[in-house]
């Protein structure tokens, strides 16, 4: 399988409240599009490993993606091991991806900013020609990092998702079982009835700062290209 986009996230719904209105807008174009999850979400408080991948797969089929896969690394315990590096970079050699997309390297979660820097190191091994591993050696053009978990971080570009956010949430809503109960609301697992606003409210900021309504924000390492600086967009004035 050779994948355009590759999201890979430490657990089962991160891909959907981070990205996934970009992946959304990405299938909508043609793209063909993967997501690896590295964890089951096993130790949550809420639901357990066998419901949550059956939310992934609902989940997928919502996103529209042509493949999504876990490699049950430990929740709460990952690492950028080596042993994990190698697991994560022979993915990348037999899906191929052309774009993959990170969690940003900070944040309050170790599992979120760990799986940052553990994808970005298995993307240069998968490179490696010499190295003994499974597949022919690959490595990603491009790699971008969702921010949206660190809303402090100013983005590097921000994708207008005004047009999907709607189903978006839909996806989102596919794990049931991370969301409250109203009347037990709390900040880190918000009622059904809560996150509608709460991911507006989010997509708004960011949406705000490109002139949408809505939009997902997302950072990259290297300086971005313009061919053409008349037809930049994002009015300044």
């Amino acid at each position: 399988m050779e994948l355009d986009i590759l999201a890979i996230a430490a657990h089962p719904d991160d891909v959907e409240i981070t990205c996934g209105g970009t992946i959304l807008k990405m299938v909508d174009a043609g793209y063909r599009v993967g997501i690896l999850d590295l964890t089951a979400g096993e130790t949550g408080t809420r639901g357990n490993a066998a419901l949550r991948a059956k939310e992934a797969q609902r989940a997928a089929k919502a996103l529209g993606v042509v493949h999504r896969e876990n490699l049950h690394i430990p929740d709460a315990g990952v690492e950028a091991n080596r042993e994990n590096k190698l697991k994560v970079a022979a993915r990348i050699r037999a899906l191929r991806p052309h774009t993959v997309i990170l969690p940003y390297w900070e944040g309050r979660h170790p599992d979120h900013y760990t799986t940052g820097r553990l994808g970005y190191e298995a993307c240069f091994l998968a490179g490696l020609a010499k190295l003994e591993l499974e597949g022919k050696p690959h490595r990603p053009f491009k790699i971008i990092y969702a921010s949206q978990y660190v809303p402090t971080v100013r983005p590097t570009f921000v994708v207008d998702i005004t047009e999907h956010f709607e189903r978006k949430l839909k996806a989102i809503f596919c794990f049931g079982s991370q969301f409250s109960p109203k009347k037990e609301f709390q900040n880190l697992f918000p009622s059904r009835a809560d996150i509608n606003a709460r991911m507006a409210s989010e997509a708004r900021h960011f949406g705000l700062m490109i002139g949408v309504r809505y939009g997902e924000p997302f950072v990259t390492y290297e300086v971005t290209e313009v061919d053409d600086i008349v037809k930049m967009p994002v009015k300044s004035l």
